[in-house]
């Protein structure tokens, strides 16, 4: 190979190797002209919460759920890390979407059905160069039993209780009832436990209502500081003959309130037209601003249904000839107090029955006139014969003496 030859080669190597440098200046200057950022935060990923779990504590429902940190953070130490939790019932359409930065989160489930819950690990904007990065789900279900669902497991489901009722009477005394399962047999009993939140643990019934030594109720003790809480029920069962199912409920005793009925009515009517009703509740403990009343009003054969959150309304009458006036009302906690309630027994009805003086006058004056005035006719006529035979009597007696006048 010549000596020319060997200068072309080194010139065509310096030129590329100068051809690449410039197109890497190049690069790195529209870079910093324009702000440009590499595409590395793509790049990052981070993994889904370790050891994801749903934990039953025994309190009937109400229920942990529990994670760990996901592997390999060392590289986001400055970034705060969140969670995105989703769970639902697994016949339910929507999630319960929660974000947190703790490591547990704790909630009320209906155990009645299976629970399903997923959760994944969130980097903020700030630690990836303006854009969130999400991990993988992690997910994780839970029922009752733990085992599958098999009728040897559960029981039938017509074992379990019907028509669960619970009221609270007054705001101050629960009262549950219920009635026994669909071909359960004799020997069949239930129990019922329940929690809320102030309890250490879940406490079985005290005082059971019973129907042929079954137990077919409860009535509770006082619950204290048991208001505006998630309160748990579960009726379970036992018999030597087969399996029973076990029941679950979740109410708040503020929603499922039936005060007393109201009491001291009053209704006066004033000029004729205007009519004045009052009445009062019984006493404590629930709150005069908690009520709502519905008034039924009758007027003759007429009859309406108001509403009013006071204890007293002024109602026009409709038929000023009206003879009779009655009103009764009940009451229940209203949407300031409770997100339902369930409304009291009728009160005594209260009425008044027109001009009192007309009715007297219908009925008794005019009668009792009208005898009287006979009686007085009847002991006019008397006298009048009276005093006409007496004088007739006299009158011949006068005659018989005359005669004897002139005989002499």
């Amino acid at each position: 190979m010549d000596q020319s030859g060997d200068f072309n080669v080194v010139k065509l190597g310096e030129m590329a190797f100068i051809h690449l440098y410039i197109r890497c200046l190049y690069t790195l200057l529209i870079c910093t002209v324009f702000d440009c950022t590499l595409s590395a935060n793509t790049e990052i990923k981070v993994n889904p919460p370790q050891d994801f779990e749903i934990v039953d504590p025994g309190y009937l429902g109400y229920l942990y759920l529990q994670w760990q940190p996901p592997l390999f953070l060392d590289n986001f130490k400055e970034c705060t890390i969140e969670y995105e939790l989703k769970y639902r019932s697994i016949d339910s359409e929507k999630w319960k979407t929660i974000i947190t930065k703790n490591l547990h989160y704790k909630d009320g489930f209906d155990l009645n059905k299976v629970i399903e819950a997923k959760i994944h690990t969130l980097l903020p904007e700030q630690c990836t160069n303006g854009s969130e990065v999400r991990s993988s789900w992690s997910e994780a279900t839970y029922w009752i039993p733990p085992q599958a669902f098999t009728v040897h497991s559960l029981g039938n489901l017509e074992t379990k209780i019907q028509d669960m009722d619970c009221i609270y009477y007054n705001w101050q005394y629960l009262l549950c009832s219920w009635k026994p399962g669909v071909g359960v047999h004799f020997d069949t009993n239930y129990n019922l436990f329940y929690w809320y939140e102030g309890l250490n643990y879940a406490l079985q019934c005290s005082d059971y209502i019973k129907a042929n030594g079954k137990n077919i109720g409860c009535r509770f003790p006082y619950l204290e500081s048991s208001d505006y809480k998630d309160f748990y029920i579960c009726v379970n069962g036992s018999s030597e003959s087969k399996p029973i199912r076990s029941s679950y409920f979740i109410f708040q005793l503020q929603n499922i309130v039936k005060p007393l009925p109201p009491d001291y009515l009053s209704l006066t009517v004033k000029n004729s037209d205007k009519i004045n009703l009052k009445w009062s509740m019984p006493g404590e403990p629930i709150p005069a601003k908690c009520l709502i009343y519905e008034v039924e009003f009758t007027e003759d054969d007429t009859t309406w249904v108001t509403t009013t959150f006071e204890n007293e309304m002024y109602i026009i009458r409709q038929l000023n000839e009206s003879q009779q006036v009655c009103f009764r009302l009940r009451s229940k906690v209203n949407i300031y107090c409770s997100d339902d309630g369930i409304w009291s027994e009728w009160s005594d009805e209260q009425c008044w029955k027109g001009d009192m003086w007309k009715k007297t006058l219908l009925y008794f004056i005019i009668p009792f006139a009208f005898v009287s005035l006979f009686i007085l006719l009847i002991a006019f006529l008397l006298m009048y014969k009276q005093k006409a035979l007496l004088k007739m009597l006299f009158d011949s007696k006068k005659e018989v003496f005359s005669q004897q006048e002139i005989h002499c």
